[in-house]
């Protein structure tokens, strides 16, 4: 008998950036930009696995140029390797006038999912055995990314997040709503994304007065556990560290039935974002400059140096 036939690795996704995508700068918003890349990302692990999936992490998405409404956009899904139940998922998003369909790289960023089977747990997928050059070092490029995935995701195990802190920060809190959903009755990971670029916008914002800032990096998203429909969800976006034109801004996204008030709230997401303000001529402009004032401010703003410089190592 012969073999099954490989599920396909790629899914690509093409559309018109609409007005009602646009964000705050006038460009198409930075959380619009990953839910794309988590729609994308999702239906290429379905598609390999054959089963439901959820987001477990999304690594560094670095913004090279601005997706603009009226662009055609082209988001491109690829699983490059395989673990016992996940999937690593290359995305690549392009955009460009569609009377040219001369389309340019907007981000890449590599995505985790894990099959999940009909108990709610996870589930093996089938294992990706690359068939060519190309497919072999896309592979050794994830698990590359794995390391520096681990290396962060330590550095950010050591940081804690107080009222001791004195960081100018802002609390987004309401209800998630049946519009937010997935395909699995819960809240979909490019929402609690797009809600983590409006949490750090505002308090960009609030910290240089104007609204004229956009997301140049967002990375290390770990979800921890689903975020319900119906439940309570606070978004907390926190100032970590200022660089002369750029805002580096830790947020959590917490979440629990709204019957048991604050305390039961339990973390589901984390993330780093790094923002800058547009002068006039939309370019990067200086930045007020925050100084640590207590002990947790200076371990914080420290660390977010360190996850520079880690990212560096990796030339990412």
């Amino acid at each position: 008998m012969d073999p099954a036939p490989r599920p396909p690795t790629h899914v690509t996704l093409r559309f018109l950036a609409a007005p009602t995508d646009a964000g705050h700068s006038g460009s198409v918003g930075a959380g619009r930009v990953l839910e794309w890349i988590d729609k994308a990302g999702y239906a290429a692990a379905a598609g390999w696995s054959g089963t439901y999936c959820v987001t477990a992490y999304v690594g560094n998405v670095r913004f090279t140029r601005p997706v603009e409404v009226g662009d055609l956009v082209e988001v491109t899904a690829t699983v490059v390797h395989t673990g016992r139940t996940s999937m690593h998922i290359t995305v690549d998003v392009s955009a460009g006038q569609p009377r040219t369909r001369a389309l340019e790289p907007a981000t890449r960023c590599l995505i985790v999912f894990v099959a999940v089977g009909e108990d709610g747990r996870s589930t093996p997928v089938p294992p990706l055995v690359p068939t060519t050059l190309g497919e072999e070092l896309q592979q050794q490029w994830a698990v590359r990314r794995a390391e520096l995935r681990a290396e962060v995701e330590t550095a950010m195990a050591g940081q804690e997040y107080t009222d001791a802190g004195t960081a100018p920060r802002v609390t987004m809190r309401f209800l998630a709503a049946p519009t937010d959903v997935n395909w699995g009755g819960k809240v979909h990971g490019g929402i609690v994304m797009r809600w983590i670029d409006e949490a750090a916008h505002v308090l960009a914002t609030r910290w240089t007065g104007s609204a004229d800032n956009v997301a140049i990096f967002t990375g290390g998203v770990r979800f921890y556990r689903p975020l319900r429909i119906g439940h309570l969800v606070e978004v907390e976006a926190r100032l970590l560290h200022t660089g002369r034109t750029s805002m580096h801004v830790g947020v959590h996204v917490r979440s629990g039935d709204p019957a048991g008030g604050a305390d039961a709230l339990e973390l589901t997401t984390y993330c780093r974002t790094v923002l800058v303000g547009l002068d006039a001529q939309r370019r990067a402009r200086p930045t007020p400059a925050w100084v640590p004032a207590s002990a947790e401010d200076r371990a914080l703003d420290a660390h977010a140096v360190e996850l520079v410089a880690i990212r560096d190592r990796f030339g990412d």
